[in-house]
């Protein structure tokens, strides 16, 4: 029987319509979600809400138009939902409510800002919100058309951090806590400060008071991620901080019941490679947070990344049951992302899903009889399921990107391997369509960035690309990422191209030694921590023949203060700057081997990179001109260091013909 399939194309970025966070409602009878697409002539991207019920019947659309309607959560009762949407000034988001069982969506804002995180009141007359406002004169150009006209005069920053990728120069104004009332629309700033930022507010359960983090030290900017629980009563008042454990607290969720607060941190500021951990707190403060999974050895967060993510596969705050007795979260382990739950006390560990792929954001119903959640697997990015928490598996209940039924992925193959020092390393090996292991095929390593993520069960729509152009595409999960322990992403901690090349290296080895691999043929590439490991390697090996490193870290010492991670970088290595350690900082870095490398490369960066700055890129493509080796360079504008997730589609799809002819030109 032959398969008359297609094969997928570059441009079917396009047809890819993705989903975000599901929302169960409170009786457990529906779930709504944002839907989003691409409109190939404008090249936007519009979003809109979408409802399916959880027991029989089809989704439906709920609201339409050209615009980006997101972020749906139902009010307690059940009869409403608020979202934020652009439609009306694509420039400026704000709240709408719509009754659920029909009529108009209303507007509820008039805010000037960036909206944030947001939580309806346990009694449905209010909501909690996020907001960091508008610099005045940012609001006085756009109202004073000649100003508008001439634009920005200047950016005077006092602050160390004063940009972010994906965003760009961040205004004067800090984010702050306000409440909307419902019904009159009216909004109330209850934080308002200088210098501290304030973030992802929660209600106690009886609306009397409001729980936030924040970093509340002199100049957080020089103690980042010291961050600690704040409560303030929901009329506004004088703030009482909850100090926390750790570093990075975020997300805190209080308990039904009142007595606790639930938040994620890691154990020791500054020490990235340690797992997120789930913590309590009593909320009175009155005894010392405790670390409920130090014994897990997996990191309480998603971290499985891909290239087709909406926003449905993000971390959510602790879960608690209704009797608070149990916490729901996330955890990343073997290149999928489960959920678990755990006791109060720390005690009855127990795995809620753990089937192959990505569970994303979930919601339960008022009663905990069900569970809604995103799901994402290696040929499919994600679709809404429902699990009845009496039974033990979960049920598909969107038919969204059924166009995949008619391509052929070709297939893919797990493989465990052991590393240089008896370690397990998880790789997966995919084939391209109509495989036939007689052939020889040329070969692509893949390198994930980060290095804190993992490869795994999500859909990755550009390793099925270069599948599909003859590549057998290889990627694994080397020491430096998460999913495998603390031993595991601890062994590349100051020392960056160290265990990890030796972890790809023989992973290289392993493909190499397939019968039906070129070893003549083989290409690496990877972005981010993967342009870092592209870089390094050919210029510590010439077994690869052709190389694409993208918005690649070339350099320690000229990216330290220049990325938008600023002065923290350095915590990857010594911990020290580059006039108390440059010779460390040099070490470690990609150009220091370049005058080794002989690899034909392409470099590829965008223009609005903050993350890892455009002269990282700009360096390794005049190093490699001058050293006489075939390079050229491709620069994106106006895109961020996300480019090949979230970018303009027509630049990603750009993007990815590169990568193919470059190795086309090498290795076919």
């Amino acid at each position: 029987m032959s398969n008359n399939k297609r094969v997928i194309a570059a441009e079917d970025l396009y047809k890819f319509e993705l989903i975000s966070v599901p929302k169960i409602s409170p009786d457990g009878e529906y779930v709504v979600y944002a839907q989003q697409r691409v409109d190939s002539i404008t090249e936007k991207k519009f979003s809109n809400l979408w409802v399916v019920p959880t027991d029989e019947g089809n989704a439906r659309q709920f609201t339409y138009g050209n615009q980006v309607d997101n972020h749906p959560k139902w009010s307690p009762d059940g009869s409403q939902i608020a979202f934020i949407s652009t439609r009306g000034d694509e420039k400026q988001a704000q709240f709408y409510l719509i009754p659920f069982k029909g009529g108009e969506a209303r507007s509820l804002s008039e805010l000037k800002g960036d909206i944030g995180s947001f939580q309806w009141s346990p009694d449905g007359t209010r909501i909690v919100f996020q907001l960091r406002k508008k610099d005045p004169e940012v609001i006085e150009r756009e109202e004073d058309e000649t100003k508008k006209e001439l634009g920005i005069v200047q950016r005077h920053y006092e602050r160390a951090f004063y940009k972010f990728d994906g965003y760009g120069f961040l205004p004067q104004e800090r984010w702050h806590i306000w409440t909307l009332d419902v019904e009159s629309g009216e909004a109330s700033q209850l934080t308002d400060h200088d210098v501290f930022d304030e973030t992802e507010p929660t209600w106690t359960p009886d609306g009397k008071w409001i729980v936030f983090q924040s970093n509340r030290n002199d100049d957080p900017d020089l103690s980042h991620g010291d961050n600690d629980l704040v409560v303030i009563p929901s009329e506004g008042g004088e703030p009482r901080v909850i100090k926390t454990v750790g570093n990075n607290t975020q997300l805190p969720s209080v308990s039904p019941d009142g007595k606790w607060i639930a938040y994620f941190a890691k154990r020791e500021r500054g020490q990235w490679w340690q797992n997120t951990d789930l913590w309590v707190v009593p909320f009175d403060g009155s005894t010392p947070p405790q670390n409920l999974t130090l014994d897990l050895d997996f990191t309480v967060e998603h971290a499985t990344i891909n290239d087709l993510n909406f926003g449905g596969a993000i971390l959510l705050p602790p879960t608690w049951s209704p009797d608070s007795q149990t916490i729901y979260f996330q955890v990343s382990k073997h290149g999928s992302s489960i959920l678990m739950s755990i006791g109060e006390d720390g005690k009855n560990l127990q795995t809620v899903i753990d089937d192959k792929g990505v569970v994303g954001g979930y919601s339960f119903d008022l009663q905990h009889q069900k569970l809604a959640h995103f799901f994402g697997t290696m040929t499919d990015p994600g679709q809404v399921c429902l699990r009845k928490l009496k039974e033990v598996k979960s049920r598909q209940i969107t038919q969204i990107n059924t166009w995949l039924d008619d391509v052929d992925l070709g297939s893919v193959e797990e493989v465990w391997f052991k590393g240089r020092d008896n370690n397990n390393l998880q790789g997966w090996i995919m084939k391209p369509p109509k495989f036939d292991s007689s052939r020889r095929y040329p070969c692509i390593l893949e390198i994930h960035g980060g290095p804190l993520a993992q490869y795994g069960e999500f859909m990755m729509h550009e390793f099925y690309y270069l599948a599909a152009q003859g590549y057998v595409v290889y990627f694994s999960n080397p020491r430096g990422g998460q999913g495998y322990g603390e031993e595991h992403s601890k062994a590349i901690w100051g020392g960056w191209g160290n265990a990890d090349y030796a972890d790809l290296m023989l992973w290289a080895d392993h493909m190499a030694a397939q019968p039906y691999i070129d070893q003549e043929k083989m290409g690496i590439t990877g972005g981010s921590y993967g342009g870092y490991m592209t870089l390094w390697t050919i210029g510590h090996t010439h077994q690869f023949k052709s190389a694409v490193a993208q918005r690649v870290v070339s350099n320690f010492v000229s990216m330290w203060g220049s990325s938008d991670l600023n002065w923290i970088f350095q915590q990857v290595m010594s911990n020290k700057p580059p006039w108390e350690d440059l010779d460390t900082l040099w070490k470690h870095s990609p150009m220091a081997y370049i005058g080794n490398a002989n690899t034909p490369t392409l470099i590829i960066h965008s223009e609005n990179d903050h993350r890892c700055p455009i002269e990282q890129g700009e360096q390794a493509f005049v190093a490699l001109k001058t050293l006489g080796i075939d390079t050229e360079m491709v620069r994106f504008p106006d895109e961020p260091h996300g480019l090949s997730r979230m970018g303009r589609t027509d630049r990603r799809i750009v993007r990815l013909n590169h990568v193919s002819r470059w190795m086309d030109k090498y290795l076919k």
